[in-house]
């Protein structure tokens, strides 16, 4: 079973009772979105003790940062610290009912073979799932090298390159030759470069001593300009669903637009530096949880990130993961992750090999 992986943790120890308590706290207030009183705890999950026994576990657990009391009298409400030991400590490990990863599996089986089609379905089902924001980046090869490249004429002296990277990372470009070049001209400049770069690394590409006429020297340039292009970027393309999810609820009703988390989400520089900062360095197959931005990103203070990496360690992976209010149901959050990345992966593999 892959780990969860909780940016910050306090160590802190409760006693059964009060991790029972946090932890009803928690689902009751993921489920109502409202603040949870003494009683409720005692008449709708039959705790066998007093009132005045859970308002002093309640207390003692407002003082160890847990929960807090929005205002006087109210019930209470997990805080940020609270829910990264929910997480951490008392979240069930669960594996999504047989039904459901059937149905989802089906989802992926019966639909067109390939990335482009298996992406956006990721994000839908994701999102689904959820009930969040789904975040599913294109895979991206952790080690850029040359496969394959393909030039078709266009119109003029305008030409379509097709470089396939090793992992199947494809990057197009129009170029503009400085003459008109005929198909035949074209197709053997290609078989030449495929020839002579199969495999190869952007590196030694670069180290490469050709001899190249003009024509060939443009298409050389433009080569290596779409592998450093490639080499800079962190994640692939993004697929995104969900949005309305997270805009019907509560806590983002409230958010000013300043901070608003959907500016993460609409600049991608940003985007990359989360995934930069929590998944690179981390195998595939570990979740990551991020609770209330963890005092990095402050458009993420209200909210929760769950994400991991899928694909193939240390080839090609990408990223996926769902954005939602900090108040989410965390056991399915993360196993609805976890199972669609492990899906992936394997679509992966399997078109890898063949």
């Amino acid at each position: 079973m892959a780990r969860v992986l909780i940016m910050k943790d306090k160590m802190i120890k409760l006693t059964p009772r009060q991790k029972i308590i946090l932890s009803l706290i928690v689902h009751e207030h993921t489920r109502t979105a409202q603040p949870v009183a003494s009683r409720t705890l005692i008449e709708d999950y039959g705790l066998q003790v007093s009132s005045a026994t859970v308002r002093n576990e309640m207390n003692a657990l407002t003082e160890l940062g847990l929960i807090r009391q929005p205002h006087t009298s109210a019930g209470r409400v997990p805080t940020e610290e609270g829910y990264r030991f929910f997480v951490s400590n008392l979240v069930q490990q669960t594996v999504l009912p047989t039904a459901t990863r059937n149905t989802i599996a089906h989802q992926f089986y019966q639909s067109r073979r390939g990335l482009d089609h298996w992406l956006p379905l990721a994000a839908s089902v994701l999102a689904n799932q959820s009930q969040a924001v789904s975040l599913v980046t294109a895979p991206h090869s952790d080690k850029i090298a040359f496969k394959h490249i393909e030039l078709i004429s266009t119109r003029g002296s305008q030409v379509l390159m097709v470089l396939v990277l090793v992992g199947g990372e494809i990057r197009q470009q129009i170029l503009a030759l400085s003459e008109v070049t005929s198909q035949e001209a074209l197709s053997r400049i290609a078989n030449q470069f495929n020839q002579d770069f199969g495999n190869m690394s952007l590196q030694q590409i670069e180290a490469l001593e050709l001899s190249l006429d003009p024509l060939e020297q443009q298409i050389h340039a433009a080569i290596l300009d779409q592998m450093h292009l490639t080499d800079e970027l962190v994640t692939g393309e993004l697929f995104m669903d969900g949005l309305s999810n997270v805009l019907s609820t509560p806590e983002f009703a409230v958010i000013d637009q300043e901070r608003s988390p959907l500016r993460l989400l609409e600049e991608r520089p940003m985007l990359d530096d989360l995934f930069s900062r929590t998944l690179l360095t981390e195998d595939i197959g570990g979740v990551q949880v991020l609770i209330g931005g963890e005092g990095t990103w402050q458009e993420l203070r209200d909210c929760s990130v769950i994400l991991t990496r899928y694909g193939i360690q240390d080839q090609l992976s990408g990223m996926l993961g769902i954005l939602g209010p900090m108040r989410m149901p965390y056991g399915h959050a993360i196993s609805s992750v976890r199972f669609v990345a492990d899906l992936l992966s394997d679509l992966v593999t399997d078109t890898l090999i063949e």
